[in-house]
């Protein structure tokens, strides 16, 4: 019978695909793939939010620098269970648009995230819903859609280990990985 050696072969390809999917490019938590080096969301979260929440927006390096480098705020955060963008990280968005239509070879990884409560499959979801709220405010502002990627990792690369709102709060974010 001749299907025994296409299911091999699919067997084996689909564990390729599964194992390449599965596979980290490396990177820390924040999505600074230099190790530290580069400032990656410096003071963006605080223990007090205004909201009750436990973060707040850091309102320093919001903007582009005037030579046009990164803005330093690279780290946007979320309530629970939702994918509608703060209004005080919309200064951080703008910034960022900024920079990529400015820098129109430049090229970002939105990556999703949720605090671990939910399923693995919810989770996913949402962090791709946040993510690309993000992407949808950036293309809004004029940045090329092919500049922008969208990735969620859901619940697996929490920022705050713990079972509290605190944690919780730092978990629930979206990343600009450049």
């Amino acid at each position: 019978m001749q299907l025994k050696p296409y299911a091999r072969t699919l067997a084996i390809a689909l564990s390729l695909a599964f194992v390449a999917g599965c596979s980290s490019t490396g990177g820390g938590q924040d999505g600074d793939l230099t190790g530290g080096a580069g400032g990656t969301d410096r003071g963006g979260v605080s223990t007090g939010g205004a909201d009750g929440s436990g973060v707040s927006g850091d309102r320093t390096g919001q903007m582009a620098d005037a030579d046009g480098r990164i803005p330093e705020t690279r780290t946007i955060y979320f309530e629970y269970d939702s994918d509608t963008i703060r209004s005080e990280f919309e200064p951080v968005l703008t910034a960022h648009a900024r920079f990529l239509q400015s820098n129109p070879n430049a090229s970002v990884v939105l990556q999703g995230h949720t605090d671990e409560r939910g399923t693995r499959e919810y989770n996913l979801a949402l962090g791709e819903r946040r993510a690309g709220a993000v992407e949808r405010y950036l293309n809004v502002q004029g940045v090329s859609p092919s500049q922008v990627e969208v990735v969620s990792y859901g619940e697996e690369r929490p920022a705050a280990r713990g079972q509290n709102e605190q944690a919780y709060a730092q978990n629930r974010r979206v990343v600009f990985a450049y």
